[in-house]
């Protein structure tokens, strides 16, 4: 284990972070409107949330010798998360994307192409593994970003088929702005059948595989020891084995959906290896994602851990009608 990092983290995220520009007000970003800087990535979000939630969480991956890549390091470390193994390069950026606010939806443009982070390989797989944590949190993110970053979550999930090794969770988290759905669809199927937890959205297996139902989807991922299927504000559906459990999500008023999904993972993936059944997880993954979806930002405030475990406790035909026992605030 390096030297300094004594203290095994309960997971380790990896993937890339960015520095995300976003208009104030909505407006075109070619209206020239004023614009505010924040951190965003979908594995360092689970990290955090984890950390929130009470674990040791560390994200590891690179960022560039620059001010962005300062401005994440300082951002994690202040939300709690282990930054001690992040590589910072001294050529390469930190990867920035912006939102562009338009009639009825949002477009992003990524700046991350020849980013620090796109230069990660199966070199760093002895990084993530050195720091002993249970689970490794990956995304169906990485392995678009470049052909060494798609060895390296290949390397991962290699890994954790030895004798001992971690449990690895697997979000499909498709990206249509970073690859056309036939060759993410190529390529996701084969690296989720290899994780111990995979998290999909009912309508992005849709659009990849052209399943309908989540029982749809557990027929092409059969052997995953553990699979999450949520379907938005419908609810989410657990499969381990021959057991499926069905949880339906909470009511909430929506400020913004961007975060839900990565609340979502830190929630469930927190009562994963706290040994909570399924029910509690799924529980606590809506309690976790309806806290994002209610405040404006990729990272919530969750309610505390009082309150979450009254949520969790309430039953079944209390659960749906159930409000957040806290503010959700930014």
């Amino acid at each position: 284990m390096p030297a300094g990092h004594q203290v095994r983290p309960d997971v380790v995220c990896v993937g890339e972070t960015m520095v995300m520009l976003t208009p104030v007000v909505p407006a075109p970003l070619a209206d020239r409107p004023r614009l505010t800087m924040e951190v965003g990535g979908a594995e360092s979000n689970v990290a955090s949330g984890m950390a929130q939630l009470g674990h040791h969480a560390a994200w590891l991956g690179r960022v560039g010798a620059d001010p962005f890549g300062r401005i994440i390091l300082d951002t994690l470390t202040a939300h709690g998360v282990d930054v001690g193994d992040v590589e910072v390069d001294p050529e390469r950026p930190t990867g920035l994307y912006l939102k562009d606010p338009g009639v009825g939806r949002s477009t992003v443009h990524y700046y991350r192409k020849g980013s620090a982070a796109a230069a990660m390989g199966p070199a760093f797989a002895e990084v993530v593994m050195a720091r002993g944590a249970g689970l490794i949190h990956l995304s169906g993110i990485t392995p678009v970003l470049s052909p060494s970053c798609a060895a390296l979550v290949d390397r991962l999930l290699a890994g954790r088929r030895a004798p001992g090794g971690p449990l690895v969770s697997f979000d499909i988290n498709y990206r249509p702005a970073l690859w056309e759905p036939a060759h993410a669809a190529a390529t996701l199927l084969p690296l989720a059948g290899r994780a111990d937890v995979v998290l999909t959205g009912r309508d992005e297996a849709e659009t990849l595989w052209g399943t309908a139902t989540p029982d749809d989807i557990r027929a092409l991922l059969p052997d995953v020891p553990c699979l999450v299927i949520k379907d938005a504000e419908h609810g989410a559906t657990c499969y381990e084995g021959d057991e499926r459990t069905f949880v339906p999500a909470l009511r909430i008023d929506v400020v913004e959906p961007v975060g839900a999904g990565d609340a979502f993972a830190a929630g469930f993936l927190s009562g994963h290896i706290g040994g909570r059944s399924a029910r509690n997880r799924l529980r606590l993954g809506h309690i976790t994602a309806a806290a994002a979806l209610g405040c404006v930002g990729d990272l919530a405030v969750f309610p505390p851990p009082a309150a979450r475990e009254r949520m969790l406790a309430a039953a079944d035909e209390h659960w749906p009608g159930m409000r957040l026992a806290a503010p959700a605030v930014d």
